[in-house]
């Protein structure tokens, strides 16, 4: 069955708010729990989106939440030290009794995103290498007694992590990227797969590519969580519903609705038609879907997403 996690409006507070209120992300958190949600997800950006902070947002929220795993949608690890981050998310595994998951990509090469890695002291035209080198560091840190890594960007001699996740394989990574390299790289070092897919049928394109690698590359895919994320506004009134998207979308992004529709899942309108929308990714593939709310109406989004979609989702075993 599919299950269906909430992206938090991390980034949505700071904008809208002269002093961002960071007690209604707790109190989203809350309401996503009660509402059957499986899981709570959390953007990352430094300087490009402002928002706050995934990771301390996520550790907040595990102390007011009991059932729901926590996620990153996605965290760019490459702009922080991989031994510091390692012990970090150690930490927070822990905090929240081992139900987090870290969605991580490398992040767009735009000028907005390679100013932000440069003020971080970080060179975007290494982000994949540094990225990869991330990933494995960290993986042998949670799961190794004594590490010693001499790598292209980084050397460690005989570290020891004192915190450890709480499951000895670590924390589940899922990555993103529908790119023929990202994909290969999904398989390589990866435990699921975290694409934002512009419609059902690219991703259906894409899982059968990486499907195709996995087969070249000796990985099975299907031994990926295969996840994605999509943006909703759910509106029996069809206009208000696309005129809140619309908006939302441009003031997020900074650019047209159309051309970033190209490049997001975006769905807006009746509950019957966001179903569909949904029914349609489920029966390409996905096992996972984090559903963002473009609306301001974050809570009302959230409970008549769970009035009047969830349940015929799951009454159909999606």
């Amino acid at each position: 069955m599919t299950d269906f996690g909430f992206l938090l409006p991390t980034r949505e507070i700071v904008m809208s708010q002269e002093v961002p209120n960071f007690l209604q992300i707790l109190d989203l958190a809350e309401q996503a729990e009660a509402l059957g949600f499986a899981s709570v997800w959390a953007g990352d950006s430094v300087l490009a989106r402002p928002r706050f902070e995934a990771l301390t947002t996520l550790a907040a929220v595990a102390a007011r939440t009991q059932r729901v795993q926590l996620g990153t949608a996605v965290l760019l690890p490459v702009l922080r030290n991989p031994v510091v981050l390692a012990n970090e998310v150690a930490s927070l595994d822990l905090v929240a009794n081992g139900r987090l998951i870290l969605g991580m990509g490398i992040g767009g090469n735009n000028s907005t995103v390679a100013q932000e890695f440069a003020a971080c002291g970080v060179s975007i035209a290494h982000r994949v290498g540094l990225f990869e080198e991330t990933i494995t560091l960290m993986r042998r840190l949670w799961t190794e007694p004594e590490v010693t890594f001499q790598g292209r960007y980084f050397q460690v001699q005989s570290a020891r992590l004192g915190l450890r996740p709480l499951r000895k394989s670590g924390v589940p990574l899922w990555l993103a990227g529908s790119v023929d390299n990202a994909l290969r790289r999904v398989l390589r070092l990866g435990d699921g797969w975290l694409p934002i897919s512009s419609s059902p049928q690219a991703f259906t394109a894409d899982w059968e590519r990486l499907q195709v690698f996995g087969q070249e590359m000796g990985r099975d895919a299907y031994d990926l969580r295969r996840c994605l994320y999509t943006t909703l506004n759910v509106n029996a009134d069809v206009a208000q519903a696309e005129r809140e998207l619309r908006t939302f979308i441009e003031n997020y992004y900074g650019i047209s609705y159309e051309e970033q529709a190209r490049r997001n899942g975006l769905c807006a309108g009746s509950a019957e038609h966001c179903i569909a929308w949904l029914e349609a990714f489920i029966a390409a593939g996905a096992q996972s879907i984090v559903v963002r709310f473009g609306s301001p109406d974050q809570s009302g989004q959230l409970g008549r997403f769970a009035r009047d979609v969830l349940p015929h989702l799951q009454r159909a075993g999606a």
